[in-house]
């Protein structure tokens, strides 16, 4: 059972939303308009926040980096809009996953159980010894990362994704696996992966033309290695 905040200003769906999230055990509040989400989330604690894009005060991708700035709780996005440039926004700009309207109840199940499993995972205890590849030194005890000395500003996801690949230096990892272990998702758009790396390789102060720590194989996978200057 999770705490779902639904944030939603068609009476009809939000309705149908609230119906269906409480027969499957959660506990739901709804709210219509993005301050009045901004409003929950600073007084309740949730698991999972569904968010719609087109609120009547304030669309829906402002409101997620206003609640990025006081909270990392999971947010799914509810959308009618598949444009794809703006799905990369919305998961640069933090949110875990997005649903394309309609969609069925059977599928909000599924990505809401996805983003609680990697809600909880990240919560495990995590190794404590720090790691270094080359320039890089993560600490994921502290969930903190420094290149060259200098700290990292990284996104939940980024450190998760950059702590997996270094605890794996030199190894392929294929994009299954990082769904798996990463995202905790059986099943998922490469596009996500592809999001997040190239968002990381910027902070690491590459590109995927010229690479430093992160190579791309395509059609196999990722992996993380020193630059060959560092290697002995």
């Amino acid at each position: 059972m999770a705490s779902v905040l639904v944030v939603e200003d068609d009476q009809f769906v939000r309705s149908a939303l609230i119906r269906h999230l409480t027969e499957a055990s959660h506990t739901v509040r709804s709210v219509g308009t993005a301050l009045e989400a901004l409003r929950e989330v600073a007084h309740f604690r949730f698991d999972v926040v569904i968010l719609d894009l087109g609120l009547p005060d304030l669309d829906g991708a402002e409101a997620l980096k206003m609640l990025r700035g006081i909270t990392d709780v999971p947010v799914i996005i509810a959308t009618a809009r598949d444009d794809e440039a703006e799905i990369v926004r919305l998961l640069n700009d933090g949110a875990d996953d997005y649903l394309t309207k309609p969609f069925s109840v059977e599928h909000l199940s599924a990505r809401m159980a996805a983003v609680l499993r990697r809600a909880r995972s990240s919560g495990e205890a995590p190794p404590s010894r720090e790691i270094r590849v080359g320039g890089l030194a993560i600490d994921p005890l502290r969930r903190q990362a420094a290149l060259d000395g200098t700290a990292l500003d990284l996104t939940r996801r980024e450190f998760d994704l950059l702590a997996f690949l270094a605890g794996r230096p030199g190894v392929v990892v294929p994009r299954k696996e990082l769904l798996a272990e990463v995202w905790q998702q059986s099943y998922g758009d490469d596009q996500t992966i592809d999001v997040h790396l190239s968002w990381l390789r910027r902070k690491l102060g590459e590109t995927a033309a010229r690479p430093r720590y992160l190579h791309t194989l395509r059609g196999v996978g990722v992996k993380l290695e020193p630059p060959r200057e560092s290697q002995p």
